[in-house]
C-alpha cells in the first residue's frame, strides 16, 4: 500500500511500483445513493447464484423482482463492483494487456498435501453505506484461508499485503494459482513469487472450475455472514469477517476433508490418506 510517510520512496515512485496511477491514489470516490447501494447488493446476490448472467440477464431478473432499471445503470454498477459474466471473466480480475500471462499448471495435478498449491481471488463486499473488496489466499489442499485483506479500491497493494502475510506465517507453496487479473499479473506481485522460487499458474479465460474452491468459500461467507449483517463501518466489516474466517478455519468440519476442519487438514492433525485432481 502507498505510505505517505515513507521517506525512501516518493508517492509517485510507490504508485509506479504498485502500478497504481497517482490520480487513483488521490481520488476520493463519490458515495453511492442508498438506492444504488441496495441495487448493488441485489446484483451481487444474483451474480453469486448465476455467475453466467451478464448485464442483460441481471436486468431481466431485477425486473421480475419489480425493480425497473436500464441496462446502462446495471453495467455501470457491475463495473464499479468488479463483476461480470463468467464468459467475460470477473472484472475484479480484468487483465492488463501489458502484463505477462502465465500458463495453467494444475490440470491433471494430484493435490495431496498442504503448501503444494495456494490460490487467490477477490470479491465484492456490500456494506450499509458503501462497499469494500476482499482478497483471500487459500491452501488448495486443505481449504485453509492463510491470509486475507480488505480494501476500498481494486489496487495491487492489498493483494501484495495478503501475499506477504501468508508467506511470512506459512512458508511458501510450490505453485501459486490465480486468475489473470491485473493485480496478480502485475510485476510487483509476480516478482514476489519468483523471488521465493514459487511456480506461477494462472486460470484459463472463462474456466470457472479453476477457482471453484475459493468461489464456494465466497458463497458461504456471503450467505452465512455478509448478507445477514449490514456493516456500518469498514472496521466492523473487518472484525466480523475475521471472526467468520477464524470459525471457518478452526471450527467447521468439511465432508471433503473427512470431517476435519481446514486448520486440522492444513496442519496434518491425523494425516489424511486422500487427494484430488483438478480436471
Amino acid at each position: 500500500m502507498v505510505d505517505k510517510n515513507y521517506e525512501d520512496l516518493s508517492i509517485s515512485g510507490q504508485c509506479e511500483l504498485l502500478e497504481v496511477s497517482r490520480s487513483t491514489f488521490y481520488y476520493t470516490p463519490k458515495p453511492e445513493s442508498e438506492y444504488e447501494l441496495d441495487l448493488m447488493a441485489k446484483i451481487d446476490e444474483l451474480h453469486l447464484n448465476r455467475p453466467y448472467l451478464g448485464s442483460r440477464g441481471i436486468r431481466r431478473f431485477l425486473k421480475r423482482q419489480g425493480i425497473i432499471v436500464n441496462r446502462k445503470k446495471v453495467q455501470r454498477l457491475m463495473k464499479k463492483m468488479g463483476i461480470a459474466s463468467v464468459y467475460r471473466k470477473i472484472q475484479t480480475s480484468k487483465p492488463n494487456p501489458n502484463h505477462k500471462i502465465y500458463p495453467y499448471l494444475l490440470k491433471g495435478l494430484q493435490i495431496n498435501r498442504p503448501n503444494q498449491v495456494w490460490c487467490t481471488d477477490i470479491t465484492y463486499i456490500p456494506m450499509k453505506r458503501g462497499f469494500v473488496y476482499l482478497v483471500a489466499i487459500m491452501d488448495l489442499y486443505s481449504r485453509h484461508i492463510l491470509s486475507w485483506k480488505i480494501s476500498n479500491t481494486l489496487d495491487t497493494g492489498f493483494c501484495i499485503d495478503a501475499l506477504e502475510e501468508a508467506l511470512s506465517q506459512y512458508g511458501k507453496p510450490e505453485i501459486f494459482n490465480s486468475d489473470q487479473g491485473s493485480q496478480f499479473t502485475s510485476l510487483v506481485f509476480t516478482e514476489t513469487l519468483k523471488e521465493q522460487g514459487i511456480k506461477i499458474s494462472m486460470d484459463g479465460k472463462g474456466r470457472v472450475i479453476d477457482n471453484i474452491f475459493i468461489e464456494r468459500f465466497w458463497k458461504s461467507l456471503k450467505y452465512e455472514e455478509v448478507y445477514l449483517k449490514s456493516y456500518e463501518t469498514v472496521k466492523e466489516a473487518i472484525f466480523n469477517i475475521g471472526e467468520y474466517i477464524w470459525d471457518y478455519n478452526n471450527q467447521r468440519p468439511h465432508s471433503s476433508l473427512e470431517d476435519r476442519t481446514p486448520a486440522e487438514s492444513y496442519f496434518n492433525l491425523n494425516i489424511l490418506n486422500s487427494d484430488f485432481m483438478l480436471i
